[in-house]
């Protein structure tokens, strides 16, 4: 049944696509990745794939530009190797929050980016918890657009928390953050904030619900530098939450986000493993990861078998 299914993965996250091959009990294409010493990179892919249906799994996260490079060219290769269907796993969507022309002469490098992988050759898109949902538009091929909710709800459930509260930092991830509160049959409060320019900063204006007394989960797509998200953790502390929790699926924690994280009110950040954590941010005591590996193997197998994707939204 899965004799034409082949994986294949880059440098951006390799323990995931080993993770998501052993659940799925196929390996690892055998394929060379490097950069010349002008810093050019080169694919070469070793095994047959003439006739096959090609699962890249390869996030853009950090380095964002050569990861979104090495899958264009992976794709090229691919194509040029006549693999009959080409599908692009890309756990983490860099340039996302580029979505929209919200200023004056700006780009929206998301289309841009969705362009440039559909042109590449691919077929199509398996991704978690784009920014944005109409992100999804952007591609002419099909997209499989996966969620984390149900991984974090089954988690938080096996923690046995009472009282809880899920809290969504701004209003534009209100839908997330009540899908969630749906699975845990529990109240939503909202963080009323304002952002200006494009240095990250935002400020908090107000809470919007309920969550004095209460075990109050933030839940958000992505934390960067974590900034607005420890300010939105402060101003709970001072509205009388009695425990902050933090949930984010995309951990990208740049800058000196682990030193802000530690010194938070912040008991435990929840986040997956669509980007690796590197040897020093693993060492944090309060970030606890959740591997979507089996997630995304069951997805592969399904798109394969041209079967439905719905069990993974239950």
């Amino acid at each position: 049944m899965y004799t034409k299914l082949k994986l294949l993965t880059g440098k951006a996250n390799r323990p995931l696509a080993e993770e998501v091959a052993r659940y799925a009990g196929i390996p690892l294409a055998d394929i060379d990745l490097f950069k010349f010493a002008n810093d050019e990179s080169f694919v070469k892919i070793n095994d047959n794939v003439r006739g096959a249906d090609v699962f890249i799994i390869q996030p853009t996260c950090r380095p964002v530009n050569d990861s979104l490079m090495d899958l264009l060219i992976m794709i090229d290769a691919l194509k040029r190797a006549s693999a009959q269907r080409i599908n692009c796993v890309i756990p983490y969507y860099a340039y996302a929050r580029s979505d929209k022309k919200d200023q004056p002469r700006v780009p929206i490098t998301a289309k841009l980016v969705a362009d440039l992988i559909t042109v590449a050759g691919a077929d199509r898109i398996v991704t978690v918890d784009l920014h944005a949902d109409q992100i999804q538009g952007f591609f002419n091929i099909p997209v499989d657009h996966l969620y984390s909710t149900p991984s974090f709800a089954r988690y938080f459930e096996s923690m046995k928390m009472e009282n809880i509260v899920v809290v969504s930092p701004d209003s534009g991830g209100a839908i997330r953050a009540r899908a969630l509160a749906t699975r845990l049959n529990c109240g939503l409060a909202i963080g009323d904030k304002r952002r200006s320019g494009n240095d990250d900063k935002a400020e908090l204006l107000n809470i919007i619900g309920d969550v004095e007394g209460k075990t109050a989960i933030l839940f958000d797509d992505i934390i960067d530098t974590g900034r607005s998200l420890i300010q939105i953790a402060h101003v709970l502390e001072d509205h009388g939450a009695s425990k902050i929790y933090a949930a984010c699926t995309h951990g990208i924690l740049s800058a000196n986000a682990i030193e802000l994280l530690e010194a938070s009110p912040i008991e435990k950040l929840f986040i997956t493993n669509t980007i690796p954590l590197t040897e020093e941010k693993a060492k944090c005591e309060k970030i606890v990861q959740l591997s979507i590996a089996e997630m995304l193997a069951v997805a592969i197998k399904k798109i394969h078998i041209e079967e439905s994707l719905s069990i993974l939204f239950r």
